[in-house]
C-alpha cells in the first residue's frame, strides 16, 4: 500500500504532530507513506522516520493552482490513496487534486467549528470517507448532514515517553522564575479567540485574593499576544501571569504545573491536554467539542461550561486547595493516557479506514 498525505501547516504541533506519528506508524509496518508539505514548513526539514517528504508551494484557500500541483504529484507518484490532513486550502484542493487524479481520498477533521448543511453537502462529498479525532466532531458532521457511513472517528493520540520523567518541584519554578512555594496553573494553547484565555483572566483576581501564593504561566503563541498583554495589566495581574512563549523543550516541564486550565469555547480534542495528563497533571476545562473526550469530569479533571468565569473560577478554587485531589486526577489522568490514547491504537485505526476504502 502506498499512501500520500498532505499536511499543510507549516510547524510541528498540533495536527502536523499527528501526522507524523500516522506517518512514521504506517513506515514502520510497511507503509509506503509519503508526505507533501510546504516548502517553508518544519516537517519540511524534520521528515519523520522511514517517510519521503515531497515540499511544494502551499498557498493557503485562495491558492486554486494547489489542485494542480498535487495532481501532478499524484499522477507522478501513483499512491493508492490520498489523506489529506489539515485546512489551509489542503482539504478542498487536495481534494480536487486526487479527484483529478483519479485517486480516492479521505480527511482528517481536526475542528468542530459548524458548517453549513450545504457546504457539507457539497464539500463531502469530495472525500471518500472523513476521519475525526473526535467523537464530538463526529457528532458535529453527523448533525450537519453527512451519512454515519462515511465518516468515523479515530482519536489523537500522545507518545507519552516525554512525560513520565518527573519534574522536580525545585527546578521547575527556577526555570520560570517563580517563588519555591507558588501553587502554579498553566495554560498550552494558540493565543486566538476560541481559546478562551480572557475567561481565565477574569476568573484570576478573586482567586489570587485567596491563593496569593497562585502563579499562571501562558505557553503558546498567537495573534492575541498583544491583546492579552494588555488584559492581565489591565487587570493588575502582571505579578501572576507570566507569558513563556512556545517551548520546544515543554515536555520536559509541563509535569511541573499543579494544574493546566484550557478554558476553551470550542475544541476538536486538545492534544496538549492528553499531553499534560499523561505527565500526571490534572485538567479543568470546558464542556465543548471533544474536550470532555479528553478530560473525564471527577476523574481526571474538572469540567466546566464554556465561557462561564464563575464555574471555572469554583474548579480551579476546588483543585488549588485539595492536593489530594490534584494528586488523585493526575495518577488517573495518566493511566487512561497509558491505556486509550497510544499511537499504535491510532496508527491502526487510521489503517482500517484505508483498508475499508480500499476494498482491501
Amino acid at each position: 500500500m502506498k499512501i500520500l498525505h498532505v499536511e499543510a501547516g507549516k510547524h510541528l504541533y498540533g495536527g502536523a504532530r499527528q501526522v507524523q506519528y500516522i506517518t512514521e506508524g504506517l513506515a514502520a509496518r510497511g507503509i509506503d507513506s509519503l508526505l507533501a508539505c510546504p516548502l517553508d514548513s518544519e516537517m519540511s526539514r524534520q521528515p519523520p522516520a522511514g517517510v519521503r517528504v515531497l515540499p511544494i508551494r502551499m498557498g493557503g484557500d485562495a491558492d486554486i493552482g494547489l489542485a494542480f500541483r498535487l495532481a501532478r504529484l499524484i499522477r507522478a507518484e501513483k499512491p493508492d490513496l490520498v489523506h489529506l490532513h489539515s485546512r489551509r486550502g489542503a482539504d478542498t484542493w487536495g481534494a480536487l487534486g486526487a479527484r483529478l487524479a483519479g485517486v480516492p481520498c479521505v480527511l482528517s477533521r481536526r475542528v468542530d467549528n459548524p458548517e453549513s448543511r450545504l457546504a457539507v453537502a457539497l464539500k463531502y462529498r469530495l472525500y471518500d470517507h472523513v476521519i475525526t479525532i473526535s467523537e464530538g466532531i463526529r457528532q458535529v458532521l453527523l448533525d450537519e448532514g453527512l451519512a454515519p457511513g462515511r465518516v468515523s472517528c479515530v482519536r489523537s493520540a500522545v507518545d507519552p515517553a516525554p512525560f513520565l520523567a518527573p519534574v522536580g518541584p525545585s527546578a521547575f519554578r527556577a526555570e520560570f522564575r517563580l517563588p519555591q512555594d507558588a501553587l502554579v496553573a498553566g495554560v498550552v494553547a494558540q493565543m486566538i479567540p476560541r481559546k478562551g484565555h480572557r475567561y481565565l483572566f477574569a476568573a484570576l483576581p478573586g482567586l489570587v485574593d485567596k491563593y496569593p501564593e497562585l502563579q499562571v504561566l501562558v505557553f503558546g503563541q498567537g495573534p492575541l499576544l498583544a491583546e492579552l498583554r494588555a488584559d492581565v495589566a489591565a487587570r493588575g495581574l502582571e505579578g501572576v501571569v507570566h507569558f513563556a512563549g512556545f517551548r520546544h523543550d515543554l515536555a520536559s516541564w509541563i509535569g511541573g504545573l499543579d494544574m493546566l486550565v484550557h478554558p476553551a469555547e470550542m475544541e476538536g480534542l486538545g492534544v496538549s491536554l492528553l499531553q499534560a495528563a499523561a505527565a500526571g497533571v490534572p485538567v479543568i476545562t470546558s464542556r465543548a467539542g471533544g474536550l470532555p473526550e479528553a478530560v473525564l469530569d471527577g476523574v481526571t479533571g474538572l469540567l466546566c461550561p464554556p465561557a462561564d468565569v464563575d464555574a471555572l473560577a469554583a474548579a480551579i478554587d476546588r483543585l488549588a486547595g485539595d492536593p489530594g485531589l490534584r494528586r488523585q486526577y493526575g495518577e488517573a489522568g495518566r493511566a487512561r493516557i497509558l491505556a486509550e490514547f497510544s499511537i499504535d491504537r491510532m496508527v491502526e485505526g487510521n489503517l482500517a479506514i484505508y483498508h475499508q476504502v480500499l476494498g482491501r
